[in-house]
């Protein structure tokens, strides 16, 4: 495939965007190379500026459950557009959306919408600090809220030791606020409440791990947080920006039985406009200003474009009663390939796989937390990234990102995914 195009570009954008992309990733530090600047998409595919077509496992990172351009979603904007773009102001359109998201999701009586799943993780966060008087919070190693300072926190020494910051920027007393823990590991978390008795106002997590690659939760571990929660009167918040309204219509909390206090939401509810959400009990929401004492504002949040986007995409899931049947069965056909296909071709690797989310690690034993999940061959994926994109297929350029299924692909490009994964492993 020629990137001509594509590499003029990014010699552009780097003039006078730091990197030359807007979010990190974009920019293939991971896996090298030029990025690829996309044109255009439709359905299952991409089409980039050098008229490449891509079939795409990406998928706006997971909005886009029933495709790219799905006619129902870009009808609603651009009705909505003709009668304003943004008002400042309430708008019924809001109240429409939260009516229906609220009746999809399990144990949540009042949703607030922002611009952003960091900005609903971070508010998530606040609203917990507020509604139980500490300070402290649990996250888990691997896992990513946005890039808020909360969040950007690495492991110090041991279990026991505080948080330190990974990124300049954020500075060493809100990084003692932080305490990290291991995924898929109750007694690394047991060991924290213990030594931080009556400080810890919540712990946050993505049910589904989606940030080191997909890694599901284990037999008993959600239960267990649960269980740690409200032993030590903190709350529990599911992070379920990737895993809302994608995994089932409540998500992770209907997929695995479990009630979180919080949740948050981005990616699907905004139907590929940029939206995000947290949503709780009444108990919980009415600390929320300007009902109680906790603030969060935004001039773009509840935006009528994005509400739009959002309702049509929700509607369309919450009428289509085998939808994510058909998802779970479209990435089990092509979980069922990949195995099939690497194994032939003696390549070490494990599959993961929770409903439409899936990722490939080429290492050995199971991949159950960010250690395990660092274990890959790193160089093999590099030309796995780039030899599958040379086939016309394009996955997350960095091996600790899951592919996103979505409902677009017709099992004709699951086979030729299939046949491509085949063909480069043979090469490599």
């Amino acid at each position: 495939m020629l990137y001509q195009r594509s590499s003029q570009l990014f010699l552009e954008a780097q003039k006078v965007i730091p990197g030359g992309v807007n979010s990190p990733v974009r920019a293939f530090k991971s896996v090298g190379g030029t990025p690829i600047f996309v044109k255009e998409a439709k359905g299952a595919y991409l089409y980039d500026e050098d008229g490449n077509r891509l079939i795409d496992y990406i998928n706006s990172w997971g909005p886009m459950l029933l495709g790219h351009s799905y006619e129902p979603v870009v009808n609603a904007v651009i009705e909505k557009a003709k009668k304003g773009t943004s008002f400042g102001m309430p708008t019924e359109i809001e109240t429409q959306i939260a009516e229906l998201a609220v009746s999809m999701v399990p144990n949540v009586d009042k949703i607030r919408f922002v611009n952003s799943g960091t900005e609903a993780c971070m508010s998530a966060v606040r609203l917990a600090r507020g509604f139980t008087g500490r300070e402290k919070i649990i996250k888990f190693r691997g896992c990513y809220h946005g890039h808020s300072d909360s969040f950007l926190i690495s492991a110090g020494s041991g279990l026991s030791t505080f948080g330190v910051p990974n990124s300049p920027g954020v500075t060493k007393g809100t990084a003692q606020d932080t305490l990290l823990a291991d995924y898929n590991n109750l007694d690394s978390v047991k060991e924290l409440f213990e030594l931080n008795k009556n400080e810890i106002a919540c712990i946050i997590i993505e049910p589904v791990a989606g940030n080191m690659g997909c890694v599901p939760p284990m037999n008993g571990f959600l239960e267990g947080l649960r269980q740690l929660c409200d032993a030590n009167g903190a709350l529990l918040i599911f992070d379920e920006v990737m895993t809302g309204f994608r995994l089932a219509k409540g998500g992770a909390q209907e997929l695995f039985g479990i009630n979180a206090d919080i949740v948050t939401f981005g990616k699907v509810i905004g139907g590929g406009l940029p939206v995000g959400a947290f949503a709780a009990r009444n108990e919980i929401m009415n600390f929320l200003s300007p009902v109680g004492p906790v603030y969060q504002a935004g001039t773009l949040s509840g935006n009528p474009l994005a509400m739009a986007a959002g309702l049509t995409m929700l509607q369309e899931i919450n009428k289509d009663a085998e939808l994510f049947k058909r998802l779970d069965e479209k990435t089990a056909y092509l979980e069922k390939g990949i195995r099939e296909v690497l194994t032939k071709n003696n390549i070490q690797f494990v599959v993961n796989r929770v409903g439409s989310m899936i990722s490939i690690f080429f290492c050995d034993g199971e991949v159950v937390d960010f250690v395990t999940a660092g274990k890959g061959d790193t160089p093999y994926f590099k030309n796995f990234f780039h030899k599958l994109v040379e086939n016309g297929v394009y996955i997350a350029p960095s091996s600790y990102e899951t592919w996103f299924i979505t409902d677009a692909l017709s099992y004709a490009d699951l086979d030729e995914t299939i046949q491509a994964i085949d063909k480069v492993t043979q090469e490599i």
